[in-house]
C-alpha cells in the first residue's frame, strides 16, 4: 500500500496544487489525509487536492513523490480512477 504524491503544478484559487491518491483504497487515502489534518472537503473523487504548502509535509509523512502522469498511471492500475465531479466520500 503506498500514497502518492504529484508536484504541486496545478494552479487554481490563486495557489498551485499537488494530488495525494492512494494506489490501494480509498481507506488508506482518507486515513493518510486525516493524519495530515487534510479535510475530507479536499477529496475530490479519486484524490486529495494538496495545496503546495502541505507538499513536504506529504512527503515527509511518507508519500512517494511522483510525476502527474505516473500518479495517473497508478491510480488507474489500482482501480480507483473515478471520472466526475466531488463524491464527498470514497
Amino acid at each position: 500500500m503506498t500514497i502518492y504524491v504529484d508536484p504541486p503544478t496545478w494552479p487554481g484559487h490563486g495557489r498551485m496544487w499537488s494530488h495525494l491518491v492512494s494506489d490501494e483504497s480509498y481507506e488508506e487515502l482518507h486515513a493518510f489525509a486525516e493524519s495530515m489534518g487534510v479535510p475530507r472537503r479536499a477529496f475530490d473523487g479519486d484524490h486529495y487536492d494538496l495545496p503546495s504548502g502541505r507538499y513536504e509535509d506529504a512527503v515527509a509523512r511518507g508519500a512517494v513523490e511522483v510525476g502527474s502522469k505516473e500518479l495517473l498511471r497508478r491510480l488507474v492500475e489500482g482501480g480507483l480512477r473515478r471520472r466526475g465531479r466531488k463524491t464527498g466520500a470514497g
